[in-house]
């Protein structure tokens, strides 16, 4: 299985990161916009479009509020792995800023290669997203 670690510093509050990071039915506003293109939910099913045309259907585990993390698992889409678990964790660091924390475990181990260009694009673009003082709402 691989193993898929992307840890940086975002220049927002824990507080303001988190708020984003929760609202998980607008990936593409909150976090990431440009790269994901759309987000949308079916009961407990993100389905998120990618830039890139790739659509993953993510069923979302666990949303917990008291650890600022997040927890979801791709469970079909045009990229199905044969197993997907992830989490995003926004954690407290010095000054005022989030350390933000994403985990991917997939197999097989061919796709690590592909999901983490994504995974290092999206880091990339959270942190620009996301490093203002007060975060843009999706609504």
């Amino acid at each position: 299985m691989a193993h898929i670690h992307k840890e940086f510093l975002i220049d927002n509050s824990p507080e303001n990161v988190w708020e984003a990071l929760r609202e998980v039915g607008a990936v593409h506003q909150r976090l990431v916009p440009g790269f994901v293109t759309d987000t949308r939910m079916e009961a407990d099913t993100r389905i998120v479009t990618f830039a890139n045309g790739v659509v993953v259907h993510e069923l979302i585990v666990d949303i917990d509020d008291a650890a600022r993390r997040v927890a979801y698992a791709v469970v079909g889409g045009s990229m199905a792995p044969k197993h997907h678990h992830a989490s995003m964790q926004v954690l407290a660091d010095t000054e005022g800023r989030s350390r933000f924390v994403w985990t991917i475990d997939v197999t097989p181990d061919e796709l690590a290669f592909p999901i983490g260009e994504m995974a290092e694009q999206g880091a990339r673009i959270m942190r620009e997203t996301l490093k203002a003082t007060s975060v843009p709402t999706g609504r």
